[in-house]
Parts: structure tokens; C-alpha cells; sequence
């Protein structure tokens, strides 16, 4: 047996998969293993991270502590470690290391390699040293460093980091939780999509497939939160809230800018058909803002967050409106529009559990947020299950009960 395959056997033997499905999993990532070579010695890890020193922690999720470090060769590194507890850190080690380990893009996080030591398991990421989006647009301080050509260049690169999961990487990745906490920044504010934790890999010839809900409140297409059906055009959907909040610095799970307007989509199309649509932009851009460039954007933001998928863009063509100068798109309806079939509540009930716990890969949550550290903010990522949920609205972090 190979090295990486000997190390792949033993990371994924204690986690007694038991279905056939999951046993797959485990073909896969062997034979995946077999291939890459992306093992890390624990004690190039322990030295780069100076024994795992406090001072070193980036912060800490249902996946376990993270870590700064340096290797010898001045790569700086963020090393997850999983934790001993987390049984929802264990499915997302594996998806990440499955997902990641072909995964070679300027706007997606590089996953740099894997480490076994005993008990220990780890992930071992490039180090981006800015913080998460997040942290800069949503009532911050830093907003204004946050100006409109940083934020145009941000709204690409993110299309362009879904395009490439969605049609050029080496199977279709749907990430499942595109938003503000997940997109990291690096020293020259390029855009990185991070946390693969709920990502799928999406069969070929299929238009959608049917899986239990996982995600984040203010970000999930409608047809996938209400019935389950998940495809390409569920990023597509969470990509649109996040052009939208990037234009306005607003929260869609907490908008309370218009009592009239439902959410932030809500408000922005109705903004959108009164022609005043630049009225929703971030007050901090007036000094920096492309007029027609963000009328675009606001567009888009509005295609890209239909009720019907059929009628949003694919990320190929998203890409390609932005790489032009502002012209024909087509005419956005409102998003998630009353009356449609995805509009309507699911005859079953379900929960969103927010305790981290979960018993299969299509079903956790994810903590991977700033700088890889913890997600606090009120964009609780979601997974749904046959059991009734009761929903703290304050804090929009869905209760087990």
C-alpha cells in the first residue's frame, strides 16, 4: 500500500461508514490519495505552528481549533485540527480532503495537504491574511477600505471561483454555503472561496438531485430550503445575496432598512423598478462608486436570486456580463416571487439543527469563517432533518428540539 493511500486507510477506518453510499466515499478518497501527494510530517506541523501555541489560534469551530504557522520553506499555512469531540469535523475533514485535493484556483482557498498523527487529524491551508469579507462590509469600521473597485473586483473574482467548481475543476463542486463569512481575502484583496465543508460533488447529465438541506439563513434558493432540490443554480442563488450585500453593506438575514420591503432582495428589486435603484448602495462607495457598474451589478444580483433556477444565469454567464461593458441582460421578476411553486411551505416539517451533530455527508454545519476561525455572526449555517425546529429569530440560529 502507498504511503497517501496507508495515510488515507487510517484516517477514514475509525469512522465506521455504514452505508453503501459512504463506502463509495471511501473508494474515492483512497483512490484520490493514490494519486496526490499532500502528506504533511505532524512535527513539520508542530514546529510551524510552535506547538500549536495560544498565540498562534486563529480561532476555534465545531471542527476544532485553528492554527497560524510557517514552514521552513516561508509558506505560511493555517492548520485545522480536528477535534476529538467533533463528530460533524470528521465528515467535513473528509469532504474537504476529497473536494480539495484536485482544486487549483486563484479564487478558491488552496488546500496545501492532510496530516495523521495517532489521534490527530489536520488540514493544512494556505494562510489569507486579511479578514473575511464579512468583517469588513457588515457594519465595520472598514468599510471604507472596502471601496467600489475592491468590491467589483471582489464580485468577479468570486464568479469566476464558481465557475471554475461549477464547470472547469475536475468534477462539479456545488459549495452549498456561498456567503460573506466565506470568502476569505488575501494581502492584494483577492477573493478566495473557502469552506468546503457542505460541498457536494454533482453527478453529470442530472438537472438537480434531491438532499437534506444544509446551508445559511439568508442565502439558500428557495426550491432547494422548500423541497430539497439542489443543483448549480443554488450557488447561483447565494452568489446574487452576495452581490447584493456587497453593494449595500446590508445583512439579507437581518435587513431592517425598509419595514415595507420583506428582505434585502425584496428591497433592492423594488428600489430596481422605481429606477432608483443606486439608492440601496453603501453610503461609503459615494466617493468611489462606478455609477453603471453597480446599476449592473444590482441587475445581475436580481437575475442571479429568481424563484424559478431556470431563470437564473449560469456562472459562465455571469462571468461573461462582467467581463463586458454594462449592456443587455434580461429582465429580473422578483426575486423568489410570490406564487411560485418554490415560494410554497414543505408539507413535512424539518429542523436546522444548530448544534454542530450529524450522522451523514449531506447533513452538518460548517464553521470555517474568518481567517479559518469561528463564525459568530447571525449566518448560522443550517442542515435540515424529519424532526420539527423551533427558530430563535433574534440570533436566526434554528433550535433542536
Amino acid at each position: 500500500m502507498s504511503k497517501s493511500n496507508s495515510f488515507f486507510h487510517n484516517l477514514i477506518k475509525p469512522f465506521k461508514f455504514s452505508s453503501s453510499r459512504e463506502g463509495q466515499n471511501e473508494d474515492d478518497i483512497q483512490n484520490i490519495a493514490a494519486q496526490e501527494q499532500k502528506i504533511f510530517p505532524y512535527e513539520t506541523l508542530v514546529a510551524a505552528t510552535k506547538n500549536f501555541h495560544i498565540l498562534n489560534k486563529l480561532g476555534e469551530g465545531g471542527f476544532g481549533p485553528v492554527f497560524k504557522g510557517k514552514l521552513n520553506d516561508g509558506r505560511e499555512i493555517a492548520v485545522k485540527k480536528l477535534s476529538h469531540r467533533s463528530s460533524q469535523g470528521k465528515t467535513q475533514f473528509i469532504n474537504e480532503a476529497k473536494l480539495l485535493a484536485r482544486v487549483q484556483h486563484r479564487n478558491v482557498v488552496n488546500l496545501f495537504g492532510y496530516c495523521i498523527h495517532g489521534s490527530e487529524k489536520l488540514l493544512v491551508y494556505e494562510y489569507v491574511p486579511r479578514e473575511s469579507l464579512d468583517k469588513l462590509i457588515f457594519k465595520s469600521k472598514k468599510r471604507e477600505e472596502v471601496d467600489w473597485k475592491r468590491r467589483y473586483e471582489i464580485i468577479i473574482g468570486v464568479a469566476r471561483g464558481l465557475l471554475y467548481l461549477h464547470e472547469d475543476s475536475h468534477n462539479c463542486i456545488i459549495h452549498r454555503d456561498i456567503k460573506a463569512s466565506n470568502i476569505l481575502l488575501d494581502e492584494k484583496w483577492v477573493p478566495k472561496i473557502a469552506d468546503f465543508g457542505l460541498a457536494r460533488l454533482f453527478p453529470e447529465n442530472q438537472t438537480h438531485v434531491n438532499t437534506r438541506v444544509a446551508g445559511t439563513n439568508g442565502y439558500l434558493a428557495p426550491e432547494y430550503l422548500m423541497h430539497g432540490h439542489l443543483s448549480v443554480k443554488a450557488d447561483v442563488f447565494s452568489y446574487g445575496v452576495l452581490v447584493l450585500e456587497l453593494i449595500s453593506g446590508q445583512r439579507n438575514s437581518s435587513f431592517d432598512m425598509d419595514v415595507n420591503a420583506q428582505n434585502l432582495l425584496d428591497w433592492a428589486y423594488k428600489l430596481y423598478k422605481k429606477g432608483r435603484a443606486l439608492e440601496m448602495v453603501d453610503p461609503t462607495l459615494a466617493s468611489s462608486l462606478v455609477s453603471e457598474q453597480a446599476e449592473m451589478c444590482i441587475k445581475l444580483g436580481l437575475l442571479c436570486t429568481q424563484g424559478d433556477p431556470q431563470q437564473r444565469p449560469t456562472m459562465g454567464r455571469v462571468v461573461v456580463i462582467l467581463s463586458r461593458k454594462p449592456g443587455h441582460m434580461e429582465e429580473p421578476a422578483r426575486p423568489g416571487a410570490p406564487g411560485s411553486r418554490y415560494r410554497r411551505m414543505p408539507r413535512r416539517p424539518f429542523a436546522m439543527s444548530s448544534s454542530g451533530d450529524v450522522d451523514d455527508s449531506d447533513s452538518h454545519t460548517s464553521e470555517f469563517s474568518t481567517n479559518y476561525g469561528t463564525n459568530t455572526n447571525s449566518d448560522t449555517p443550517t442542515t435540515s432533518s424529519n424532526a420539527t425546529a423551533q427558530v430563535d429569530h433574534r440570533g436566526k440560529r434554528p433550535m433542536q428540539v
